[in-house]
This record gives structure tokens, sequence and C-alpha cells, in this order.
């Protein structure tokens, strides 16, 4: 089985697949840290260098890769729903976790990360608390559409979030 994680940046993917992963007895990957393995290059020099459509590109290359495997919880990248085709390829896989944080936790969790700037790019011409909002209004609805689980993360803990997400994975089998 494949457990994938989906949510805006910030919303806690990477910081619950490690854990989450030690208790079901899975491996896990971040998918944005494979790209960057894989592109020899940081994200953020990827949409310097190529732009969103070769990034996008190179995500999807990578997740197809991913999702192949078994056993495995991705935390994937927060714009990898954009694509239909992957929105499909998660749903196919196994359980999608969707990951939900109000803009104001996301916005506290993006600027309390020190290689946020370094790793990742503004992804529209706003920016910080605009950026979020307006990318979230895109976004919402897709990840509703794919996700099987939703959690709000603003008030959990780590453990508190992959002791519910395992709950209900649990249930629905």
């Amino acid at each position: 089985m494949i457990i994938t994680l989906i949510g805006y940046r910030g919303t806690g993917k990477s910081t619950i697949a490690a854990p989450m992963a030690e208790r079901l007895g899975y491996d896990w990957i971040d998918a944005d840290v494979e790209l960057e393995a894989r592109a020899r290059r940081s994200i953020k020099e990827i949409f310097d260098t190529d732009g969103e459509p070769e990034f996008r590109r190179l995500e999807r290359e990578t997740l197809v890769a991913l999702l192949e495997r078994d056993n495995i919880i991705i935390a994937a990248g927060g714009g990898a729903i954009l694509n239909e085709e992957t929105r499909n390829d998660f749903q196919n896989a196994g359980h999608v976790v969707w990951l939900q944080a109000s803009a104001d936790s996301i916005e506290s969790r993006l600027y309390g990360d020190s290689t946020t700037g370094q790793r990742r790019p503004n992804l529209t011409s706003r920016g910080g608390r605009a950026e979020i909002e307006d990318l979230l209004k895109i976004r919402e609805p897709l990840y509703q559409q794919c996700a099987t689980i939703s959690v709000s993360t603003d008030k959990l803990t780590p453990d508190e979030i992959v002791d519910h997400v395992i709950h209900q994975i649990r249930s629905d089998s």
C-alpha cells in the first residue's frame, strides 16, 4: 500500500512522514527532496532557470517513479495535485491524506523554517501571506477532490496527527 500526504507547504507532510512510516513499518520519502536529488538542483534553481512548467514535468516524472513502489509514505509537493493524472494516480495507489492548516499556521511555519527561502521559490508575484491565501483558494478544491482522509494540523502535535491518520486508515481497511 502507498499512503500519499498532500497539502500546502508547511502543513506537516514531511514532519509526519517519518514517524508514521516507523509506526507502520513502511519506508517514506519526501518527493521534493527526491526531485532535487534527481535534478541535482534545488526547486528554487529549477524555477529560476527553467520555470514552473519544467519543474512540474520533473515533479510528475518523480512521482510516477515513486508510485511504483510499495509500502511507502510519500510526502508530495504542495502543488503536485495540480496535475489531474497525478491526482488519479494518488487515488489509485492507496490512501491520500490531506493535511490542512490555516493561512496563519502556514505563514508562521514557513517563516519559522530557515530553509524555505533557500529551497522554495515564491509561486506568485505577490509572495508571502497573499500568495498563501491565493494558492489555497486554487488548491483546496483539488486537495479535497483527491483526499481519502483529511486532518487539520493547526492544533495537533505530529504524534496526534499520526495517531489520527493511522486510526482512519485502519478504520477504512
